[in-house]
């Protein structure tokens, strides 16, 4: 059962990271493009009611990155200084990343589309990071 738990674990973290992530990149580079070419009455409405829509995905992503993200701390101890800073720096831009997210899908935010934009920078050092310390464990 530990080893059927790791990959359940393993699994929820990388999937939650792709929605997560995936979402942000896919409304910054394709989503608010096509706004532009939408009647500025209209651009409003669309982008709160795909911001509502992409809230519900937005809070679960985050809560179970962050529980499985716990898991695979806790349960692989032991690791070298070197990787204890790089995931400290991890870490660090992953609460970057969570506290962007939760604010862009608040109503009413004019910033939305910036903000998608430097949520998905991190995440993809994220992603790179965490293929690094993957490497090296």
């Amino acid at each position: 059962m530990p080893e059927a738990l790791n990959v359940i674990m393993r699994w929820l973290h990388i999937s939650s990271v792709i929605t997560l992530i995936g979402g942000v990149l896919y409304g910054r580079l394709v989503f608010f493009p096509g706004l532009r070419t939408v009647a500025p009455e209209a651009r409003t409405a669309l982008d709160e009611t795909a911001s509502a829509a992409f809230r519900p995905l937005v809070y679960l992503a985050v809560g179970c990155i962050t529980v499985s993200g716990l898991y695979n701390i806790f349960s692989n101890p032991g690791h070298s200084p070197r990787y204890h800073i790089l995931l400290g720096i991890k870490l660090l831009l992953v609460m970057h990343v969570f506290a962007i997210v939760l604010l862009l899908v608040r109503p009413g935010n004019p910033r939305r589309q910036r903000m998608m934009g430097l949520a998905g920078v991190s995440g993809l050092i994220i992603v790179a990071l965490s293929a690094y310390l993957r490497r090296i464990f």
